[in-house]
């Protein structure tokens, strides 16, 4: 496979089969995965950034685990929409993947869906900053698949600058 429109995943894994959604850091990359039928996206856990290998033999084992086809991959452009060196270093990642396994992967715009999800742990969570610190990444990476997610069920993607 190769890096497809998010349009096109669908027909890259069938009409069953779970997503994972990834939120790419400089130190970790939160992890998230959606059910079977692609309505519902779960955060799942925080991977330590280590050396590339060993990050995506620890990912394709959580893939496996949860049967898992394809991959969806915040792509962190710039207010303006505009690339910058983050989206190269993700781009980077997803090439690297490709060299390990055969998968489709798409890109979803990832825009302030770390700020996003902070409010909503502030306003709706009431957590404290320790234990936010703690699940954001995840937490991010389920925003990142649930935005494609209900894209792909034929629903609105809801904007990036919700918050």
């Amino acid at each position: 496979m190769a890096v497809v429109a998010l349009s096109d995943m669908p027909a890259a894994l069938g009409p069953r089969g779970a997503l994972f959604g990834l939120d790419l850091g400089e130190k970790t990359i939160g992890v998230a995965a959606s059910d079977p039928s692609r309505a519902i996206a779960t955060p799942i856990t925080t991977l330590a950034r280590t050396k590339f290998t060993a990050d995506a033999a620890k990912l394709f084992a959580l893939m496996a685990e949860r049967e898992a086809g394809g991959l969806v991959i915040g792509l962190p452009l710039n207010m303006d929409g505009t690339e910058g060196g983050r989206c190269q270093s993700t781009r980077a990642f997803a090439s690297n993947l490709l060299q390990l396994r055969d998968l489709p992967i798409a890109f979803w715009d990832e825009r302030l869906s770390t700020a996003a999800v902070n409010r909503t742990l502030i306003e709706e969570g009431d957590l404290s900053r320790a234990r936010r610190a703690r699940i954001v990444d995840r937490a991010a990476a389920a925003w990142i698949l649930q935005g494609a997610l209900d894209l792909l069920r034929g629903g609105e993607a809801r904007p990036t600058t919700a918050f």
